[in-house]
């Protein structure tokens, strides 16, 4: 099977380091395979390295390509991710 959903980075600080490692750290339970594409370049999104150089910046829409046999299972738990910006919060410096 093959899904693609498109997601929204909410991240203040786009997509950086710890949300890219969260997704590549994700992915090691499913075996579909997954690429992410943002401004016309797609990228293995099990590779760090790869994610980081989209350079996607917060409110950017980012298109999810999974396939393979647990692809229904692979986006959700992907898309819940990106709902809950990988956990992340930032804390206001004026507090």
């Amino acid at each position: 099977m093959k899904l693609t959903h498109t997601v929204y980075v909410t991240n203040p600080l786009g997509l950086h380091i710890r949300p890219a490692s969260q997704i590549a750290k994700l992915l090691q339970n499913y075996t579909s395979s997954v690429f992410i594409s943002f401004n016309g370049q797609t990228v293995d999104a099990r590779s760090v390295m790869s994610l980081l150089v989209l350079s996607v910046k917060q409110d950017s829409a980012i298109d999810l390509i999974i396939e393979g046999v647990d692809a229904e299972e692979t986006l959700e738990v992907l898309r819940g991710a990106f709902e809950n910006q990988f956990e992340e919060t930032v804390l206001d410096e004026r507090q």
